[in-house]
């Protein structure tokens, strides 16, 4: 394996999938195979996305070899990306999903690339079965794993998933790696400054896209537990709104919260990431569903404690009691949490016990894991051209 084409968002897209795609490009390069990102001219049609921009407006990633070629909606399009990529002959195609309404487009284009009998096509998977359903999910997602030849998942969860689609699919498993991307920690001190934030309280971070399955009003619940005012503790919500912000407003009114929780919910660019995480005493992920989250990984590389809901692949990654909390998704148990951080000052064991568990989350590992998935796909291409 030397020649190497990723498919799915990177610059000029933002996001913590872009991000990913880049990151591992990088990795790749540094190891010496040959890179190359394939990206989208149109990712979703501006009336199925949520947020305010789909476009990052951070400077060209000069060295990234970037193309703009993938047409989400147009069929002709994919096309004749299937028959120019299969045309290159990349040893390996790695085909970034997560979600269904890509599944015509991305089955469309590994199903061409396959027919050149030579490149072997993975797929780094954040989701198979999606946070939030819709009908025909499970139909486009089986087009497109029905066209693939191996699967690499990033929690267990997915990796079940998977195997309910192909019994035959090559699968593979590595936990998201760190993300170390975002710059340095600072100091409590200088990010509250630099953040406007008031010098004397302390910060619970909930970070990232505001979306329903995420659990934000959980978390709200929670903070209003009356055990937790005897601290100079706020939430702070740093993340931009991807479904309704009217019931998450409502709440924080009906609970008298206003004074406690501190809203940044505009898209926080990747050069401020450091200032919130910074800032921050823990993470607090309080999902309802989930898979995997780099904003794990994000905690991890700034050395923060980390609160998250025992669901999906969540628990994998953060032991309970060494590095943060694995709770119930439910308000009691966050805010029992919560005061427990507080009232046992957990914080200094907790950031001890990450400068250890981190070192198992290295972007190294998922390079052996993909090398791994295609010598076993390889092998088993070899095997069906003998028979």
């Amino acid at each position: 394996m030397r020649t190497i084409k990723i498919i799915g968002p990177a610059y000029p897209y933002r996001g913590g999938i872009a991000t990913t795609n880049e990151r591992l490009t990088r990795e790749f390069a540094s190891m010496g195979f040959e890179v190359e990102l394939e990206t989208f001219i149109l990712q979703y049609p501006s009336f199925l996305f949520p947020g305010k921009t789909q476009y990052n407006m951070k400077k060209v990633p000069e060295d990234l070899k970037i193309r703009r070629t993938i047409n989400s909606v147009n069929p002709f399009n994919w096309v004749k990306v299937g028959k120019r990529i299969g045309g290159e002959k990349p040893d390996l195609v790695i085909i970034r999903y997560w979600m269904p309404f890509l599944a015509p487009c991305l089955g469309t284009i590994a199903g061409i690339v396959r027919k050149n009998k030579h490149t072997i096509i993975i797929c780094l998977a954040d989701n198979i079965v999606p946070h939030e359903h819709r009908p025909g999910d499970r139909l486009l997602t089986n087009y497109f794993i029905q066209r693939i030849d191996g699967l690499i998942a990033m929690s267990k969860s997915v990796l079940t998933d998977a195997g309910s689609f192909r019994k035959d699919l090559t699968l593979g498993y590595c936990p998201h790696p760190i993300f170390d991307t975002y710059g340095d920690r600072l100091t409590f001190e200088a990010a509250k400054s630099k953040l406007k934030l008031d010098p004397n309280t302390r910060y619970l971070l909930f970070f990232g896209f505001i979306r329903d399955y995420k659990g934000l009003d959980l978390l709200i619940s929670a903070f209003s537990d009356e055990r937790l005012r005897k601290y100079p503790v706020k939430l702070l919500v740093a993340g931009e709104y991807y479904s309704s912000p009217e019931p998450y407003l409502t709440l924080i009114k009906e609970l008298h919260l206003e004074e406690w929780i501190e809203l940044r919910t505009d898209f926080i660019p990747d050069e401020e990431v450091n200032l919130y995480f910074s800032a921050a005493d823990m993470v607090v992920q309080p999902y309802k569903s989930a898979t995997q989250s780099g904003v794990t990984q994000i905690g991890y590389h700034f050395n923060k404690p980390m609160l998250v809901t025992n669901v999906g692949g969540l628990s994998e990654i953060i032991p309970d009691g060494v590095i943060g909390y694995v709770v119930e998704p439910e308000s009691g148990a966050i805010a029992d949490a919560l005061v427990d951080f507080y009232e046992h000052e957990r914080m200094t064991e907790f950031e001890t016990n990450i400068v250890e568990e981190k070192k198992k989350f290295s972007w190294s590992n998922m390079v052996q894991t993909f090398t791994a998935v295609y010598n076993q796909a390889k092998a088993k291409v070899n095997e069906k051209k003998l028979e």
